[in-house]
């Protein structure tokens, strides 16, 4: 249970860092898991993998990560997407920094994101990055990355249904924000099996991998209130947990 010092925290900074949500046993687990043979009908699960692969599932039905976004969303939570991301030592390269509801539009905005880190992280190996406060302004306008040796670009067109059925695709695409001062960016250091849980409209992102020997490993999932609706398609479906 989160104490009222780390729920103001998060309303006043737009993110917590919660350590040791995650054993040394369980994090291994994981990693080894994604070093097996992973059947093809599960890997095209994609941003779903949570719904085939127990080992994704277990993190985001993780008891004492879900009992974190419980307290913060002050609900339900359901599982709208999962990721992992490794990011090798030779330059593997980052996310822009962005705001989340610019990708995963909901109504009622109840998005949040879990970051947890599976190797430690800080700011040389590509760690998660924020901006405090950012999540009490609106969205800021954004463009496409400037950089691509630090920041990976992408563009995919996504469908789109609104609750009264209406569908349409938008294109979206690797994204930073205009008109931010890099001066306001915090590099967080997170060690191996604690995490990060911030808002969808918190900046946030990373820079490429400069360690030089050093993977930075993360798994990130996102989750809703209970009751939202998600614009995306590929995501609308959310998972109970």
């Amino acid at each position: 249970m989160l104490s009222e010092e780390q729920r103001l925290s998060y309303v006043d900074d737009g993110y917590l860092v919660v350590e040791d949500l995650l054993s040394k046993d369980e994090v291994d687990r994981f990693l080894e898991a994604q070093e097996g043979d992973v059947p093809e009908s599960v890997r095209s699960l994609g941003l779903k993998r949570h719904e085939g692969d127990s080992s994704w599932e277990g993190i985001a039905k993780h008891p004492k990560i879900v009992e974190v976004v419980q307290d913060l969303l002050r609900g339900d939570p359901r599982i709208v997407q999962t990721m992992y991301m490794a990011k090798s030592p030779e330059g593997g390269t980052g996310v822009a920094l962005h705001q989340d509801t610019h990708y995963i539009r909901n109504e009622p905005n109840t998005l949040m994101a879990c970051w947890v880190a599976l190797s430690d992280t800080d700011r040389a190996n590509g760690g998660l990055c924020v901006v405090p406060s950012s999540h009490k302004r609106p969205l800021y306008e954004t463009a496409s990355p400037g950089d691509d040796s630090e920041h990976a670009a992408w563009v995919k067109d996504y469908g789109m249904r609104d609750p009264e059925g209406k569908e349409w695709v938008e294109e979206m695409h690797s994204q930073e924000i205009v008109g931010m001062d890099p001066a306001e960016i915090t590099y967080l250091n997170v060690a191996r099996g604690s995490g990060v849980f911030f808002t969808s409209m918190t900046i946030h992102g990373s820079f490429a991998n400069r360690s030089g020997s050093r993977p930075r490993l993360a798994f990130a999932a996102h989750y809703v209130k209970e009751g939202t609706w998600v614009y995306r398609t590929d995501i609308q479906e959310t998972t109970s947990i």
